[in-house]
């Protein structure tokens, strides 16, 4: 990833979405030949100069300092995740981005204990580019119960959770509004791609997925960026039928994601994943996690 062009693109991007009258400037019935605001405007607003936010934009400025670049979110109305990427993206822009070899991620022992203390709950641990690291039974079963549980063990054969998302048909069916899920994936690989622009398997796996699926080639040249630490998403699990639930992310050491999944309590929602547990505890699946079952049926009898 070039470590030039990412910071301009993002500024352009964010600048096109703001419009004049949003900010208190003013038009006078003018027809613009660009959306949003003009470069000299967003530089009146940030309090530089138009010539410097126009090197800033183009890559030919790399020494903004920490103010200008909180006087330049303040403009555009960035939000925490914007804001935190817009610095991210601006030191990449001043060092010199050097692709470097990466080793497999392990899964870190403080995740692993938490991973092994949790039964009922479905968890999936996943590293900085997405990748599935570890789960549990029932997180296994609960998104990607059609794969081998043991891939995550083998780092050559680790399932990516953005590539399910966008190219596996069992789970975009998992997702009742599909795009929402879609945006929320993008917008959380959005930012760990600013946090680590000299990964060459971050920037092999957006080279994959932007060959694959012109979704997520639209949804990445929009540069929106999304911590999402909790997202509600109704899922249609083909043994347990549909359920609401909640996906809370903790960020863990090493920059990896301990995903896990609630419901309200004593919901339907929370007996179909009572006894989404209950099947992989008890192995009841036999590997046919894929299959549409006669499971609606037993989830409205649960609850």
């Amino acid at each position: 990833m070039n470590g030039k062009r990412p910071l301009g693109e993002f500024l352009q991007k964010r600048r096109s979405q703001v419009r004049p009258e949003d900010v208190g400037l003013p038009t006078y019935g003018e027809t613009r030949r660009v959306p949003g605001l003009r470069r000299e405007e967003l530089a009146l607003l940030a309090g530089v100069s138009s010539s410097y936010y126009t090197r800033l934009e183009q890559g030919r400025s790399s020494n903004a300092s920490p103010e200008v670049l909180e006087a330049i979110a303040r403009a555009l109305d960035l939000d925490e995740a914007e804001r935190l990427h817009l610095h991210d993206l601006a030191a990449a822009q001043r060092r010199p981005v050097r692709p470097r070899r990466v080793p497999p991620e392990q899964v870190a022992a403080s995740v692993g204990q938490l991973v092994s203390a949790l039964t009922d709950v479905p968890v999936v641990v996943l590293g900085q580019r997405c990748d599935v690291l570890a789960w549990n039974r029932t997180g296994h079963l609960l998104f990607a119960g059609h794969l081998d549980p043991d891939s995550p063990d083998r780092p050559a054969d680790r399932p990516n959770m953005a590539e399910l998302v966008f190219c596996d048909g069992h789970t975009r069916d998992l997702y009742a509004d599909w795009q929402q899920k879609a945006r929320d994936v993008v917008g959380t690989l959005r930012l760990a791609a600013g946090r680590h622009p000299d990964d060459p398997k971050m920037a092999s796996l957006i080279g994959r997925l932007m060959l694959q699926s012109e979704e997520f080639e639209a949804l990445w040249g929009d540069h929106r960026v999304r911590a999402c630490p909790v997202a509600v998403y109704t899922m249609r699990h083909p043994l347990v039928g549909s359920m609401e639930v909640t996906q809370q992310t903790l960020q863990a050491e090493l920059d990896q994601r301990v995903v896990m999944v609630t419901a309200a309590p004593d919901s339907a929602s929370a007996h179909a994943l009572a006894l989404l547990a209950r099947t992989a505890q008890s192995g009841r699946d036999g590997g046919r996690a894929a299959q549409p079952a006669a499971s609606d049926h037993a989830v409205h009898s649960a609850s």
